[in-house]
């Protein structure tokens, strides 16, 4: 019997037209198979009432009413594999003694169902608060919570079978892509140059593109290489959409939510985006709540002179311009038409006040002490082993490779939620650009000329050794992207774009002769790099603004999808934390009008791939 794959449920493929408000509306086949899941545990269910979804992701919370009092049922969007890591780290860090949900077992003592090609967990309902936002106390609660979920994630190890998710030596990558996007930018504001902002942008693009360059050079120039050796588990995860609703005040003190997409990293990179976002919000970058904020966190997870450092640059980055305007890579006649000028002159306001604070700021490195990364860098390995918590490793096994993340519509035929034990296959070694290659053993037989002696000699020759770094990403290694895909991506726009007001430009047809092969025979198609090329020339026409939702960060969340410490001998009683925090209230610099709101998220990606340049590929402008 096939079974029923969980994918996003903004856009129906049937054809049947989407309700009003698919937030808090699941598909049936969803529903029922949460009904399925909540009998694979030993509890009565009373009522379920959803209380959020992610139509666009195909992730949602219910609140359960039980026997055993009021649970959290969560179906996790990602793939199962992906999910595991997520799921190995919850219960790692709750034995470490976090304020985090603790997982509920099933009935066969594992942590997690899988069903619908998802992992589902439950967990015990607890209501929390949020933090205030209007005075630095709440901030720095905050961020002493999130301190606190750091220092508790480290030498954390996922289980076997999952998928790693780690973006601790991507530093460099990431501060070359904002430059190179950046660089885009410019690109569009030229080729628009009719629209609303694109004069605007092109008057500070150079500024903010020297900005992500010097970042990248200061992080060349910083401990952040010798840092990375210590690798993956010496840093633990970080949470990755941390702020006021993933992190809410219960019992104990404040606790860390929604912990699906975790991964390794420099620790503080959360506590960066949240202080970034918080000067953001105000209008202004205020020394006094950077410090405020900073202290805070170095109290529950301390900081040494190196990652102070590594901060300061990754504060100076030029994040928010990046973040913001790279929605103009969606539908640019729109955005740039709209938003993109009231976007513009807020981060040009609150960035005033930006070179004047990190300075200021940066004097305080002599107050942290030098860390010590003399030690030999940990070996790469792709061998991934249980957590200390999970004796049995069939505890922790999935039950087949999940069909929809290799492009399959169905997955194998295996009765649902059943999870078996699969023979455990041999581990990869780990590729790296300098290992050097083994050559096939061969074994060479010479026969001496004079048989009658009746003696052979046999020779082998010896394997060179395989040299392995610490890290198959090497920091700062000439590592290029094929020019057809990245570097080459945005000229066959440009050169094509006629400069007609918001009148879209019309697709050329390809080529024929050698730019496509096509077949009467059955022959495959093939397309050569100027098909491509021409092909990627297509200018959206100008139309309506497409429909945006915040982060689910930015979500409101009654009652929170959490977990209240479960009774069982798994739990960690937690003690109350009273915080020495004085009030101090936000600058009043922060700017009310409706034209100077943030972007919105762009809602799903089948929106995304509708109105964007058909030369867009995924994840190329993301």
């Amino acid at each position: 019997m096939e079974q029923y794959v969980i994918k996003p449920w903004d856009t129906r493929d049937d054809g049947q037209p989407a309700p009003v408000d698919w937030d808090m509306q699941v598909p049936p086949e969803v529903d029922a198979i949460a009904e399925l899941v909540m009998k694979e545990y030993e509890m009565s269910v009373s009522s379920k009432t959803l209380i959020t979804s992610k139509p666009d992701k195909g992730g949602a919370i219910w609140r359960i009413e039980t026997d055993k009092g009021p649970r959290s049922l969560k179906v996790l969007h990602r793939t199962p594999e992906r999910s595991l890591y997520s799921v190995g780290l919850q219960e790692y860090v709750v034995r470490q003694g976090a304020r985090v949900p603790a997982l509920i077992p099933a009935r066969d003592g594992k942590l997690f169902v899988e069903k619908g090609g998802k992992l589902w967990i439950v967990t015990d309902w607890i209501a929390l608060t949020q933090a205030t936002k209007v005075d630095l106390a709440g901030a720095q609660e905050l961020c002493f919570g999130l301190g606190e979920f750091h220092r508790h994630s480290k030498g954390y190890v996922p289980p076997q079978g999952a998928k790693n998710s780690s973006r601790l030596y991507r530093w460099p990558n990431y501060y070359q892509k904002i430059a190179k996007k950046i660089g885009w930018m410019r690109e569009m504001a030229k080729a628009y140059g009719e629209t609303t902002a694109s004069n605007s942008i092109l008057s500070v693009v150079d500024k903010y593109e020297r900005q992500a360059l010097d970042a990248l050079e200061r992080l060349k120039a910083s401990a952040y290489p010798r840092m990375v050796q210590m690798g993956e588990p010496h840093w633990g995860v970080v949470h990755q959409d941390y702020g006021w609703s993933n992190g809410q005040n219960g019992p104990g003190g404040l606790w860390v939510i929604d912990l699906d997409g975790v991964a390794y990293d420099l620790p503080f990179r959360d506590l960066r985006k949240l202080i970034t976002s918080t000067m953001d919000d105000m209008g202004v970058w205020d020394l006094t709540w950077m410090r405020g904020m900073i202290e805070a966190y170095h109290r529950a997870n301390p900081l040494d002179r190196e990652s102070f450092e590594v901060l300061l640059i990754d504060l100076a980055a030029p994040n928010e311009f990046y973040k913001h305007l790279k929605e103009m890579f969606y539908d640019p006649v729109t955005f740039l038409n709209t938003e993109a000028e009231a976007i513009l002159q807020r981060i040009l306001s609150t960035d005033q006040t930006k070179d004047q604070a990190l300075a200021e700021l940066a004097k305080d490195i002599s107050q942290y002490q030098p860390g010590d990364y003399t030690q030999a860098a940990v070996p790469a390995t792709t061998v991934r082993q249980a957590p200390a918590s999970a004796s049995d490793q069939a505890n922790w096994q999935l039950a087949s490779p999940n069909p929809a993340a290799k492009g399959e519509s169905k997955p194998v035929d295996v009765e649902p939620g059943k999870l078996i034990r699969l023979p455990e296959k041999e581990s990869k070694p780990v590729r790296t650009a300098v290992a050097a290659k083994k050559p096939p053993v061969k074994e060479e037989r010479r026969v001496e000329a004079a048989r009658e002696s009746g003696k052979r000699e046999k020779e082998k020759e010896k394997l060179p050794d395989v040299v392995l770094f610490p890290n198959p990403e090497l920091p700062f290694a000439e590592t290029t992207t094929p020019a057809s895909r990245q570097s080459e991506r945005l000229k066959p726009i440009v050169a094509t774009v006629k400069k007609a007001g918001s009148k879209p430009v019309k697709k050329k047809a390809a080529s024929t002769g050698s730019a496509k092969t096509a077949s009467k025979t059955g022959k495959k198609t093939v397309l050569n790099k100027s098909s491509v090329a021409k092909k990627a020339s297509t200018k959206l026409p100008a139309g309506k603004a497409l429909k945006k939702t915040g982060k689910s960060n930015e979500k409101a969340k009654t009652g929170t999808q959490l977990a209240k410490r479960s009774s069982s001998p798994r739990g960690t009683q937690h003690a109350a934390v009273k915080h020495p925090y004085k009030k101090a209230a936000a600058p009043s610099r922060k700017l009310t009008s409706n034209q100077a709101k943030k972007p919105r998220a762009v809602k799903s990606k089948k929106n995304r791939q509708k109105h964007a340049m058909s030369s867009v590929r995924k994840g190329e402008f993301g």
